[in-house]
């Protein structure tokens, strides 16, 4: 059976690292995150775009496959969401 993970994008690097290396070394098979501006009851706390925090996330694993839950084109610029 295949299972994942969600991982919210809350936490800093240094911390949100140790998360999806641990969900690969728990054998996960996938894990996830969100690309929401925020969620209202994180609105005054840190919250860190999708795609970067995935293409960190998949140089910091080896065989996890990773992907967002949603990705938001009407509360993102289309070229700045590009470029990320």
């Amino acid at each position: 059976m295949n299972l994942g993970i969600l991982i919210l994008p809350e936490h800093s690097w240094e911390q949100a690292k140790y998360y999806w290396q641990r969900a690969e070394a728990l054998g996960f098979s996938h894990a996830w995150t969100y690309d929401h501006l925020t969620w209202r009851s994180f609105r005054d706390q840190a919250w860190y775009a999708a795609l970067p925090t995935l293409t960190a996330a998949a140089l910091a694993t080896n065989h996890i496959q990773l992907g967002t839950m949603v990705a938001s084109p009407n509360f993102r610029h289309p070229v700045p969401f590009t470029k990320e």
